[in-house]
């Protein structure tokens, strides 16, 4: 199969996904707590099951690594490796605010290939394959191409920012590179769609905390797109480590002054080398 299925598969299954978790889309759903004192609904294992078990179907050869599941350790040994987070932004599921997302994204020999990313809230799916291009689709049947902006001047760039776990010294780096423009948002893949699609130029998270699962559907269509994700010390994120958290932080930008976004941040960053 190439590409291009892989990614149409998992544009139809974040769709079946999201309509299981909207079930639960009302003040009444259940909330549990998982290490970290992070919340997990039953609308997240309900997009999960559906996910893996469609994933399994599909490509029996392929793993599978999931938040809402197990660490798979034959992902380690697979050549393709689908990282899913069935609910991203389950806080903002929680307060209804509509900033989240379902995301399917296809690891290739430990490098992102392919990513889907559907936000429920407005019917919005972005989809990108390396090498192949990246789409929105704000009506079904109908995809624009993405591309990002072509600004280059740190000071005019206008950055995401998370919504519920916004480091400190985010304030300082745009201080630094004379950022006025922020833009809050929950789900990591809505940032990044906010690049994607020329709504910001440049998301900063310099500080551990997102995981695999967070950033390779993300990282695939920003990439597609023309942009480009790393960590804060400018080094390519890994998808084939025993640990799954992205310790050192993610940047990612239009790619036209990320060396200058580097230059400035790592400096800032340098406790996470210690980590």
């Amino acid at each position: 199969m190439s590409l291009v299925d892989d990614l149409e598969f998992a544009a139809v299954i974040a769709r079946e996904a999201a309509k299981a978790a909207m079930h639960f889309y009302d003040p009444s759903v259940r909330i549990q707590l998982k290490p970290g004192d992070e919340p997990v609904t039953e609308a997240d294992h309900a997009a999960n099951a559906i996910l893996v078990a469609r994933l399994r179907e599909r490509y029996p050869n392929d793993a599978i690594l999931s938040e809402e599941s197990p660490l798979a350790d034959d992902r380690f040994t697979a050549a393709r490796v689908w990282m899913v987070d069935p609910l991203d932004g389950t806080k903002e599921f929680i307060a209804r605010n509509g900033e989240f997302a379902v995301m399917i994204g296809l690891a290739i020999d430990g490098r992102p290939a392919a990513g889907a990313v559907y936000q429920p809230d407005g019917d919005i799916l972005y989809l990108g394959a390396v090498g192949v291009g990246a789409w929105v689709e704000r009506t079904p049947g109908k995809r624009e191409p993405l591309a990002v902006t072509r600004e280059a001047d740190p000071s005019k760039m206008r950055l995401a920012v998370s919504r519920s776990h916004k480091p400190k010294i985010v304030d300082e780096i745009c201080r630094q590179l004379s950022i006025t423009s922020e833009t809050p948002s929950g789900s990591v893949g809505l940032k990044i769609g906010m690049i994607a699609t020329q709504r910001a130029d440049l998301y900063l998270h310099p500080s551990g905390g997102t995981k695999d699962w967070d950033t390779c559907a993300p990282e695939a269509i920003v990439h597609a797109a023309g942009g480009r994700i790393t960590d804060v010390f400018g080094e390519p994120l890994r998808y084939r480590e025993a640990d799954v958290e992205n310790k050192t932080g993610v940047v990612a930008s239009n790619g036209l002054a990320h060396e200058r976004i580097i230059e400035v941040l790592a400096p800032l960053c340098e406790h996470l080398r210690k980590k």
